[in-house]
């Protein structure tokens, strides 16, 4: 998989924001400690801008900017061959052909190294107006699998199901996690202490006030006020919530 593959496979703007923001409140509720959390959601990232990011701990991560003029994507797998410290700078393409309304990300300084090199093996985007996803015009190198590491840092992107983040939670996190839960935060769902419980039973609401606030995650007034859909009446393991 390289990220052409990825510009296929992934969804629209909303729908991948909304992701974002539903996977980094399920790591706040598995994960009270930020730091051992892959995903996290910033809406106050700066004026304008919110940014979903992942890290695994070992050097590959992550940066979606959602903006006014749509989405920038920046990924960088440390192993992989396309990494510019093997190359002596970006691989030829990646960031070549980015668009003006995205290049300042290209040179953000949260983007890059303390030598202002840009850290990316992977760069898609994608603009308001664009019916799909970008990427450069790039030449892959022979006999790789995955040599941008799009594989490795964008499959939860690619395969947007519940079912895809309960495999890599009970594997990261070496237990059990509640389907169900995760289908309701998935579904953006207002929480209750029942969702939050059957995902971690040391967690409280207010616990996740901040985590909440910072993914401008959906509350219940939003429902009743009707700005987040039909509000459900279920909790986890009851099926009269309806479809998950």
């Amino acid at each position: 998989m390289t990220a052409h593959d990825v510009a296929r496979l992934l969804p629209g703007i909303p729908m991948l924001r909304d992701l974002c923001r539903s996977m980094a409140v399920l790591e706040a509720i598995l994960s009270p400690d930020r730091e051992s959390r892959h995903h996290l959601f910033d809406t106050d990232w700066s004026q304008g801008e919110e940014v979903a990011s992942m890290g695994n701990g070992s050097g590959d991560e992550y940066s979606i900017v959602f903006s006014a003029a749509g989405a920038y994507i920046r990924g960088f797998d440390h192993e992989a061959v396309m990494s510019p410290y093997g190359n002596d700078g970006p691989w030829p393409g990646v960031v070549d052909s980015v668009p003006d309304v995205f290049r300042r990300y290209v040179e953000e300084p949260a983007f890059c190294d303390e030598d202002g090199m840009p850290i990316v093996t992977a760069c898609l985007w994608r603009g308001v107006d664009d019916g799909l996803w970008r990427t450069g015009e790039i030449e892959y190198p022979d006999g790789e699998g995955d040599p941008d590491g799009s594989a490795h840092l964008f499959g939860l992107l690619v395969d947007p199901s519940p079912e895809a983040f309960q495999r890599f939670a009970e594997d990261y996190y070496e237990g059990p996690v509640d389907l169900d839960a995760v289908r309701h935060v998935h579904a953006l769902r207002p929480l209750t202490q029942a969702v939050v419980t059957a995902l971690n039973a040391d967690l409280t609401l207010k616990d996740l006030a901040e985590d909440l606030a910072a993914s401008r995650y959906p509350s219940v007034a939003d429902w009743e006020d009707g700005k987040a859909g039909p509000f459900p009446s279920g909790e986890p393991g009851d099926n009269s919530a309806g479809a998950r």
